[in-house]
């Protein structure tokens, strides 16, 4: 009689990562709660739709490298995602037969069915990266104020809380093992710190033309050479859709080429954004204005109202909306909207 097979170390990282979603699942129920709004209210997508428009509050640069920072990291995780091959805890544990071998007191969530791969985890890379230039901007803001060390600490220690937590609750719902959080965590770190430090000219929208071809287009060519080659990059929608415990919970915005419309979107609306952008008197104008959160908070109305309007149901119609409105987002918070402020302080005769 032969032995059975030994487990892989992949493997037994895999079931370490299971014990501990159930472990976290095993929590109190007010746990549970904040574990679900964080995963679901603070995904790729709002980085977009609120921390963009909200760091206008900060500064206008700031503002545009959070967008900018986070398309790449993005476009990275996608990438990194299609050649590692990454698996998810809501459908491993069926296909490795863990499942079956003991009961496991596990849940799904809607958070849970992602439909990409699982490696690295795209929230905590992509928010990592994003929230760099804040933390950087709220940091020396807080310099200014004080010199005491451990204050100025403060804004990158609620930022590493931030993504241990954001870390825990895509373990929490199935989505990641604790390894792909970790490595997603470290990538974005690395990649907000080093494009902060080769920030691009914004004023310059033959760049941001230049960005958006090419980030779709060495997508698209990765993808047919990757096909070509007879590697399977859809292999993950068909296990998600497999394994989701309610097909309603399959949401068309975890696709990889969904992502990929937020990119192309995004950087061609901020060459659109750079290409007619304000004058420099109406530019000294806004920066003249006091609070300077009344531009971020009309441009989170702006976003949130766009992105809430209904998609069409026919696959290419529905990622050709999704690019649209990424694209329009930019053009809105960085141009159009400034202006119209602008223009309402000016008949309404306020210096």
């Amino acid at each position: 009689m032969k032995p059975p097979p030994q487990p892989s170390a992949m493997d037994a990282l895999h079931e370490a990562g299971i014990r501990m979603a159930e472990a976290l699942q095993a929590g109190p129920p007010w746990l549970e709660q904040f574990w679900l709004f964080l995963t679901s209210h603070l995904d790729p997508n709002s980085i977009y739709t609120v921390c963009f428009p909200l760091a206008r509050g900060l500064d206008d640069h700031v503002s545009v490298m959070v967008l900018w920072i986070a398309l790449v990291a993005e476009w990275l995780n996608v990438v990194l995602k299609w050649f590692l091959f990454g698996e998810r805890p809501y459908w491993w544990i069926h296909e490795s037969g863990l499942s079956s071998r003991e009961q496991l007191p596990l849940r799904q969530f809607p958070a849970s069915c992602e439909t990409g791969p699982g490696s690295p985890s795209g929230h905590c890379m992509i928010l990592g990266a994003a929230l760099w230039p804040i933390v950087t901007a709220l940091t020396n803001e807080v310099s200014r104020c004080t010199r005491r060390r451990v204050l100025r600490l403060i804004p990158f220690l609620v930022y590493i809380l931030l993504l241990v937590a954001m870390g825990l609750s895509r373990i929490f719902v199935l989505a990641h093992f604790p390894h792909q959080v970790v490595t997603g965590s470290l990538a974005g770190m690395a990649l907000g710190w080093g494009l902060q430090r080769w920030p691009p000219n914004f004023l310059k929208y033959r760049f941001f033309l230049a960005a958006a071809l090419g980030l779709l287009l060495s997508a698209l060519a990765l993808h047919g050479l990757a096909t070509a080659a007879g590697l399977d990059l859809d292999w993950s929608i068909r296990r998600a859709g497999a394994r989701c415990s309610d097909p309603s919970w399959l949401r068309p915005e975890t696709r990889p080429w969904a992502s990929l419309c937020r990119v192309g979107g995004s950087a061609l609306g901020l060459a659109l954004a750079a290409r007619h952008p304000l004058s420099r008197r109406a530019a000294e104008e806004l920066q003249g204005l006091e609070p300077p959160l009344g531009s971020a908070a009309l441009g989170l109305l702006a976003l949130d109202v766009l992105h809430k309007l209904p998609k069409s149901e026919d696959t290419a119609l529905w990622y050709l909306n999704v690019g649209a409105r990424y694209t329009l987002g930019p053009v809105l918070v960085c141009s159009l909207l400034p202006q119209l402020i602008l223009t309402l302080r000016r008949l309404r005769g306020t210096p």
